[in-house]
């Protein structure tokens, strides 16, 4: 028997960021992405999770097709990021983030996770795989939960 195709994709990408190198600057500079992006993402039924680690964006994106689609050629058409690349495109049986867009950048609060992971080494190799960076925004999402006293989802 065949299975059922679903149109709810993931996807999940990388680039490089081409932001201010000045702390203050720079998290104003995420903090407007993220702002815009979760007001596109709501409109767009998008869930989102970015990861940026140095100057390095990470991100795992959830939708429906057409829309996630749309989503990333924003991206990519975007000058704040460049040499963009998809790790993963794939069908889902349901949604695993919570957040139309949740932004985590690395910091010793969270640095055992990234490290953990050996993300970072994988991207500036250019050679990221989709499972690891699928964990770690997993875990940094569950990391946040539990910080706000909840214990699971019900997505």
């Amino acid at each position: 028997m065949k299975s059922k195709r679903t149109s709810l994709v993931h996807l999940i990408y990388f680039s490089r960021l081409t932001l201010s190198n000045d702390p203050a600057l720079r998290a104003k500079q995420i903090g407007d992405i993220t702002r815009h992006a979760q007001k596109k993402n709501e409109f767009a039924v998008i869930t989102s999770f970015l990861i940026v680690d140095q100057n390095f964006a990470i991100q795992v994106i959830e939708g429906e097709r057409q829309s996630v689609n749309e989503t990333f050629q924003r991206i990519a058409a975007d000058s704040r990021h460049r040499d963009v690349q998809i790790v993963e495109w794939r069908e889902i049986a349901k949604r695993e983030f919570v957040s139309s867009f949740t932004t985590v950048s690395r910091n010793t609060a969270n640095e055992p996770h990234f490290a953990k992971s050996g993300l970072l080494p994988m991207l500036q190799r250019g050679t990221p795989k989709g499972s690891v960076i699928h964990g770690l925004a997993v875990t940094l999402q569950e990391e946040s939960m539990a910080k706000q006293g909840i214990d699971h989802l019900f997505v």
